[in-house]
């Protein structure tokens, strides 16, 4: 059974039709890239899986979308715990600006009533999940803000690892970074899946060819296309892609 599976998903904002129809299913422990041109439904989607249009009115999700084989939209289920078992990081890196290093990352284990004992444990275990650990282990009470744009969204990465969710979302995590940043981001990311689910959204089709196992294609709100990695960068099967992954458009 996939961790993750769409099942007829369509998302709605008022009028506007966002996702039509998608049925797509994450195995466990991979890493699944999501790509397509801007405005195709690519985060969308992604933040359908961790809750995150409930937080706007207009919004109205139809199908399902299965988390261990229950719709995470049955409301007999817990959304902060869902979320916590379900982590996501965002495109702009976003600690908490008045809070240290430490206190951002113990934030999530704190609120979940993990003692204080076990909460420095579990700071220092995140931080080296993320490979952060020796860069701020001497100056753990510095203000996260004074960390670089790499280290910030590494630390954002630490801070989801805390609460130890299954899957890990993360929305065009390096696209504010530069090419070493992002070297690092994917260098995790490859360490990570050994132990978690992981989704990403990019729009950068070499990190997508470097670092997945999986690759779907969104277009104009469809999954165009969802397969291996390889075949769909060396031998697409819908033109659609392979006009994306030429650059004829998009």
């Amino acid at each position: 059974m996939p961790i993750l599976e769409a099942r007829n998903l369509n998302i709605h904002f008022g009028e506007k039709h966002v996702l039509h129809d998608v049925n797509l299913a994450i195995s466990e422990k991979t890493i699944t890239s999501i790509i397509g041109p801007s405005g195709c439904g690519k985060s969308t989607f992604l933040r359908a899986i961790n809750l995150m249009h409930d937080l706007t009115p207009s919004a109205r999700v139809e199908g399902e979308l299965l988390f261990h084989g229950r719709n995470v939209y049955d409301r007999s289920l817990d959304p902060t715990d869902l979320r916590a078992r379900i982590g996501m990081v965002f495109q702009k890196p976003n600690p908490f600006p008045t809070m240290s290093i430490f206190d951002n990352v113990a934030f999530g284990p704190r609120l979940h009533g993990v003692s204080r004992a076990e909460v420095r444990h579990v700071v220092e275990r995140s931080l080296k999940q993320a490979a952060l650990w020796d860069e701020v282990k001497d100056r753990l009470n510095a203000p996260a803000t004074d960390l670089s744009g790499g280290q910030q969204q590494r630390l954002c990465i630490a801070r989801a690892l805390a609460v130890e969710p299954e899957v890990l979302l993360l929305d065009e995590p390096a696209s504010a970074l530069d090419p070493i940043a992002t070297a690092k981001i994917e260098d995790l990311l490859l360490e990570l899946k050994s132990r978690y689910t992981i989704v990403i959204v990019t729009h950068n089709m070499q990190q997508a060819a470097r670092i997945s196992d999986r690759t779907a294609y969104f277009y104009m709100g469809e999954l165009i296309e969802y397969g291996d990695t390889k075949q769909i960068f060396e031998n697409p099967r819908e033109q659609k892609t392979e006009d994306y992954i030429t650059g004829r458009f998009g």
